[in-house]
Parts: structure tokens; C-alpha cells; sequence
């Protein structure tokens, strides 16, 4: 059996702070209320996507690297990770603002819940007017005055918050407190982890539930990293036809790719799968005579062994993520 380019049937998540723009905007199939997340590539337990087209309609990520392994996801990526996929891809809708977090790097999180770290970016794909997101310290800071602000409830003091628009770039190393505010709708690309410290949700109560989200303030503390950084956001220049460097980390690496006619991607020294992400527009993607359309809001894995395809498009915009 043959690989080609894959698309997934997305895995959806109820938040309290959800809204519909998964829906309205990302055109996403589902009867719920208040869905905060897409899960559109996904290997975490319980929550695995499976391909939705093709002869591997079905298949789990897990089984396709068992079956396929380095021609799938890349012979040093698979050297490393074995049949764990290393990436989780996510579309998140912020009707009201996400708690106050951070994330516990890789030797952290080993430690503590046997799992990956979850270092993460986003790239906004719409903010409405005056949406803001909260990233990192605003101020030189230690622990010591950090619980400071923490036991007076005058945290947010403490937090650097932005203004935010479209196109806007951020990337989140484990241990930089952050929160997505009301009204974005973003694209997020992390560590397979499910791995979040809350520490500070607001006070708000979960209808579903009836009471508030549990706070891990003890496990937060020894998170955190405390630095102050003059600039959080991630500075670029869009180029038509052109892959433009966005976040290229230990983890993950990302670029956006401005598409205007027609432009053929060459893979064949990348020893990695690739994600698109369609983040504007609408595209086909065309390998060995077929072709697979992908629009904004959708996503498409390319497997390892496939070393070039044809992009085509009248305009969209799309990230480009590998390792």
C-alpha cells in the first residue's frame, strides 16, 4: 500500500471559553456547544485522529509509523521517537480568555507525568478588534516576587499582554507563562503533551461541571521561567513563493509560504514528514498526477517519502511544519 498526502478527521474539544468560529469561520462539522479546539493532527492517547480519505482511511498515526515507520515520518524521526508521533496541531477559538498557564519542559514532565515537555507557537488567523494575548513577564521578576503577586491576586500585574492581529507570530518554550485572550482564533503547533499548570482561571465556574477548573500553582512554581524579555513576538517578511522562516526550534520547526499561481516544493534532503496548514485561501496540492485540496482551516501531512509536490492557488497562505 502506497502513501500520499493525508488528511485527518479532526478530534473536537469542549472548552469553557470555546465559542463557534470552528464552525463559522474554519467551516468544521459538529453539533456541540462551546468547542474550543480542533485537534487536527493528533497522537495523544484517547484523542488520536485517524486518516479520513483514501486506501489508509482510518488509520491512527501510530499505526501508520509501525507500518510505514522512517518512510513515514522520517528515518532520524523515527530513529528518535519511535512510534510516538512528535507533533500535535490544534486550531483554537477564544470566545472569552483562556486561563493563565505554562508548560513543563521535557525533563519536567518525564519526571513528573512520564511525558514530552510542550514547548508551542501560534499564528493568529483572526483577532477582532482590541484582542489581546497575555505572553511572559512585563518586568524583571524572581520567584520570590512572583508569589508575592500571586498570594495578593495581583498576578496580571506582573504579565506582559499584547495587542494582537492577524498574521501575528508568537512562540512558547516551555515555561513562559501565557494565555490566548477573547476573540482570537489562532492555529497552534506543539509537543505531542497534554501537559498544562494552570494558575489563575478567573474565578469562573464550568456549567458543565458546576464548580471551578482545579489551579496547580504548587506545580507551576518549579515551571516557571522567570526571565523578562523586551520582545515576545516573532518578527517576519511574508515573500509570495517563497518559505519564510517563522519558529525553527529543537522541537519543531515552522515556516508560512505566501502562494500565488503555481510553485513545486522540493523534500527530497529533508529526512522529515511535512504539515500544511492552510491559514488563507485555498490551494491543491498535486503529487503524482493527483490532487488534494486543502482550504483555510484544514491541514495535510505529506509522509516522508514524498519529495516533491506542485502547489497551485490563486492566493492562500499556509505553514509549512517539519523537524
Amino acid at each position: 500500500m502506497e502513501l500520499y498526502p493525508l488528511k485527518f478527521n479532526p478530534v473536537f474539544s469542549y472548552r469553557i471559553w470555546g465559542g463557534k468560529k470552528l464552525k463559522t469561520v474554519l467551516n468544521k462539522i459538529y453539533n456541540e456547544e462551546s468547542i474550543g479546539e480542533s485537534w487536527e493532527i493528533s497522537d495523544i492517547k484517547n484523542n488520536e485522529t485517524s486518516v479520513s480519505e483514501g486506501d489508509l482511511k482510518g488509520k491512527t498515526l501510530k499505526q501508520l509509523i509501525k507500518t510505514f515507520k522512517g518512510n513515514f515520518v522520517g528515518n532520524h524521526v523515527y530513529d528518535f521517537f519511535g512510534n510516538d508521533f512528535p507533533l500535535l496541531i490544534k486550531f483554537i477559538d477564544a470566545k472569552e480568555p483562556l486561563s493563565i498557564q505554562v508548560h513543563p519542559g521535557d525533563s519536567l514532565a518525564k519526571k513528573r507525568h512520564n511525558s514530552f515537555g510542550k514547548n508551542e507557537m501560534w499564528y493568529v488567523m483572526q483577532a477582532e478588534k482590541d484582542a489581546e494575548l497575555i505572553i511572559g513577564f512585563n518586568q524583571k521578576t524572581t520567584k520570590k516576587i512572583y508569589g508575592e503577586y500571586l498570594k495578593n491576586s495581583s498576578l496580571c500585574k506582573l504579565l506582559n499582554v499584547e495587542k494582537v492581529k492577524k498574521g501575528d507570530v508568537y512562540y512558547i518554550p516551555t515555561g513562559r507563562i501565557h494565555a490566548i485572550g477573547a476573540g482570537v482564533l489562532l492555529a497552534e503547533i506543539q509537543q505531542t503533551s497534554n501537559i498544562t499548570y494552570r494558575i489563575y482561571d478567573y474565578n469562573r465556574i464550568d456549567t458543565i461541571t458546576g464548580g471551578k477548573r482545579a489551579l496547580h500553582n504548587d506545580l507551576a512554581l518549579d515551571a516557571i521561567d522567570f526571565k523578562f524579555h523586551k520582545n515576545y513576538k516573532t518578527i517576519y517578511s511574508l515573500q509570495t513563493n517563497i518559505s519564510t522562516k517563522l519558529v525553527h526550534s529543537p522541537y519543531f520547526k515552522t515556516n508560512i509560504i505566501s502562494i500565488k499561481g503555481e510553485l513545486t516544493k522540493n523534500y527530497s534532503k529533508l529526512d522529515s514528514f511535512i504539515i500544511y496548514i492552510c491559514v488563507e485561501g485555498n490551494l491543491e496540492v498535486e503529487y503524482k498526477n493527483k490532487f488534494f485540496s486543502l482550504n483555510m482551516g484544514e491541514t495535510l501531512l505529506l509522509p516522508a517519502i514524498i519529495n516533491q509536490v506542485k502547489l497551485k492557488s490563486p492566493y492562500s497562505c499556509i505553514l509549512e511544519v517539519f523537524l
